[in-house]
C-alpha cells in the first residue's frame, strides 16, 4: 500500500479537537468519529490506534523488539493532547452542552443537523482525491454501497429507544464496547448507542458523581471493544480505501435521522411545525461553520510532510 500523508498537528490544536470530541461524544446523534473526520485526523487517529494495541499485544507476548517498533508508530503527539481533552470536555463543557440539548432539543438538534450533513463533504473528498491519485473510477456499485449504507443507518437509527438496562457491570461492558464503535465510525453516536440501551443517563450520572466503579467498567468496555473495531477499521482503509469512506458517507447520511429537529421523546419523526425559519437559521451556521473548518483544514494539509519511501 501507498502511504498516506500525515499533516502535521499543534498541541493546542490537538487539545482542542479532543475537547470538540468529547463533547459531541455526550450528545445524541453526533459522532465523534466525524469530528475526527472534519478536523482532518481521522485516519491518523486509526493507524495510532492500532499500533498502540499491537504494542500492548507485542508486550504481553513478550516480543520486546517488536513492541518497540510498534511504539515508534504511535503518534503520542495527537493522542495526549487528545485523550486530554475529551477527559476535560466531558468533565466540564459537556454538562452545560447537554442541558442546552435537553432544554432546546429542536434548535439544538437543527444546529447539529447542518453541521453533520456539511460533514458528509469530508469522506466524499478523501474519496475523490484518492480516486484521482490511483487514476480510478468510481462504478456504479459504490453508488448501491453509499445507498446502502444510509438506508442501513435510517433504519437502525429509527428503532425504538425501549429497553431500559439495569447499568450491572456485564451489562455496561459490553454495552461501552458497543458505543466506543462511535469514535470510529462517523455517523454512529456513542450516546445514541447508549440512550437505545437505556444506559444514557445512568451514565452520565455515573460521571457527575465521579463513580469510578462504574466508570472502570465503562473504560474496560471501550478498551474491548476498541481492540477490536480498530483493527478491522484500519484493515479496511489500507485495502479498500474508496469504498470504505464511500459507505461511511452514506452512513452519515442515514445517521441524520436522529437529528431531525422534529421528534418526539421516543424519536417518532413529527411534521414540521412552528419555528421553521429559526431551525433553518440554525442549520445554515452549522454547515457554514463546517465548512468553513473543511475549509481550513484541507489549506492546511496541502503543507503536509509527504511520505519517505
Amino acid at each position: 500500500m501507498t502511504p498516506t500523508p500525515q499533516r502535521k498537528t499543534s498541541l493546542i490544536g490537538n487539545l482542542i479537537r479532543g475537547a470538540l470530541i468529547g463533547i459531541v461524544e455526550t450528545i445524541p446523534g453526533i459522532s465523534g468519529g466525524t469530528v475526527a473526520l472534519v478536523v482532518g485526523i481521522y485516519k491518523q487517529l486509526i493507524e495510532s490506534a492500532s499500533a498502540m494495541i499491537h504494542w500492548g499485544l507485542s508486550l504481553v507476548r513478550g516480543r520486546r523488539e517488536e513492541a518497540r517498533e510498534y511504539w515508534q508508530q504511535i503518534s503520542w503527539r495527537l493522542l495526549i493532547p487528545l485523550g486530554l481533552g475529551m477527559v476535560a470536555a466531558v468533565f466540564t463543557v459537556a454538562g452545560p452542552v447537554v442541558s442546552l440539548y435537553e432544554t432546546y432539543p429542536e434548535r439544538m438538534r437543527s444546529l447539529f443537523f447542518g453541521m453533520v450533513a456539511a460533514s458528509v463533504m469530508v469522506p466524499l473528498l478523501m474519496v475523490r482525491d484518492d480516486v484521482a491519485y490511483r487514476k480510478k473510477r468510481l462504478g456504479w456499485h459504490h453508488l448501491a454501497m453509499f445507498i446502502a449504507g444510509a438506508a442501513a443507518a435510517f433504519i437502525v437509527l429509527s428503532l425504538p429507544a425501549t429497553l431500559a438496562l439495569q447499568p450491572h457491570w456485564y451489562i455496561v461492558l459490553p454495552a461501552a464496547a458497543i458505543a466506543v464503535s462511535a469514535l470510529v465510525l462517523p455517523g454512529l453516536s456513542g450516546s445514541l448507542v447508549l440512550l437505545t440501551l437505556g444506559l444514557y443517563e445512568p451514565t452520565l450520572r455515573a460521571v457527575e458523581a465521579l463513580d469510578f466503579g462504574y466508570i472502570g467498567v465503562f473504560v474496560a468496555g471501550l478498551a474491548l471493544g476498541a481492540v477490536v473495531i480498530v483493527q478491522c477499521m484500519k484493515w479496511l482503509l489500507e485495502h479498500h480505501h474508496a469504498t470504505t469512506l464511500i459507505i461511511l458517507s452514506g452512513v452519515m447520511i442515514g445517521a441524520l435521522r436522529a437529528l431531525w429537529p422534529y421528534q418526539n421523546d421516543d424519536g417518532a419523526l413529527q411534521p414540521i411545525s412552528d419555528g421553521v425559519g429559526l431551525n433553518i437559521l440554525l442549520a445554515i451556521i452549522g454547515a457554514v461553520v463546517v465548512t468553513a473548518m473543511v475549509i481550513a483544514d484541507r489549506k492546511m494539509s496541502r503543507h503536509a510532510p509527504q511520505p519517505v519511501h
